[in-house]
């Protein structure tokens, strides 16, 4: 049974995630949505938050399953069977990270496969950072992210004072 694991922060779920994850749950048998701690982040949405927006937007898969860590990633994975990291790419910049990200995963633990999912083209100009000042502004968020979240995303815009 193939296990992929899709890591990111998720602040919040886009549209763009969203395909990654469709896609992948076309490919295996498995896909798990970890949620990440990234220490380099300042996170609008708290981590279990971030869960339960996934959730309701994934609810529609039967084989994807949200998690979060705090762990090494290849850690996470080895509890799990996992043996597959997906990482979507919108851009040749975002290749150079995630190629250098991918081979220190593969040196931590060499059973691990990193497979690189390319943004379907209307999604590459989304990121979570693109739809928090949209959000911000009060800009429509439809194209942004899933409907079953724009509320979600509006409410803690305002709620924390990002207007």
């Amino acid at each position: 049974m193939s296990i992929a694991v899709y890591p990111g922060s998720f602040d919040p779920i886009t549209l763009g995630h969203l395909n990654i994850i469709r896609r992948s749950a076309a490919i295996f048998n498995e896909v798990l949505v970890c949620v990440m701690v990234n220490s380099g982040k300042n996170p609008l949405f708290n981590l279990d938050e971030r869960v339960e927006l996934i959730e309701r937007t994934v609810a529609r898969f039967q084989n994807v399953r949200v998690e979060s860590s705090a762990k090494l990633l290849v850690e996470f994975m080895k509890e799990r069977d996992a043996n597959v990291i997906v990482k979507g790419l919108r851009a040749v910049s975002d290749f150079d990270r995630e190629f250098q990200i991918a081979m220190i995963n593969r040196k931590l633990d060499e059973s691990i496969e990193t497979v690189f999912v390319p943004s379907s083209e209307k999604y590459t100009y989304i990121s979570s950072t693109v739809v928090k000042e949209m959000a911000r502004y009060g800009a429509d968020l439809e194209t942004f992210v899933p409907m079953e979240i724009i509320e979600d995303v509006k409410r803690k815009v305002e709620s924390e004072g990002w207007r």
